[in-house]
């Protein structure tokens, strides 16, 4: 297959499993790490890296990052979803395929959490799912790396 993959974790995901369990679930984000991997080698991708920060600059690099090298990327940015224009930006001048995941349904919930400013630069979204929304965006991304 020849491409990379990066899954991009934002603010408060290395809190999963102890932040909300109602609403994101009992699991940790390690856990989350190793089902992408498994799909990740399993799907044929040639790298994969997972990877989560709490800062919006390091998102805009990884974003970056990957748009350079031609890898798919799984982005869940958290909160920053309603607030980044800069993450916008930086998958639009990037050049970067992203697939926006979310954990919980964030259209059932406060709404503040109703408005992306990913959704419009994405390829895809998929909301409300739990974890497998990680392993669909995955799916995906080396559907469309086949191609």
């Amino acid at each position: 297959m020849a491409r990379d993959l990066l899954v991009l974790n934002g603010p408060n995901l290395n809190l999963l499993g102890t932040r909300e369990p109602a609403v994101y679930g009992a699991g940790t984000l390690a856990d989350v790490e190793a089902a992408c991997r498994a799909r990740a080698e399993a799907a044929g991708f040639d790298g994969f890296e997972f990877r989560q920060t709490n800062h919006e600059g390091v998102l805009v690099d990884w974003i970056h990052e990957a748009g350079r090298r031609g890898a798919g990327v799984v982005l869940n940015a958290g909160a920053y979803t309603h607030t980044s224009v800069a993450l916008h930006d930086a998958i639009k001048g990037s050049g970067a395929r992203v697939i926006e995941v979310h954990i919980s349904n964030v259209h059932a919930r406060e709404s503040f959490r109703h408005h992306s400013f990913i959704s419009p630069v994405a390829a895809g979204v998929i909301v409300g799912l739990g974890p497998l929304g990680y392993l669909l965006a995955i799916d995906a991304l080396a559907e469309e790396a086949k191609r």
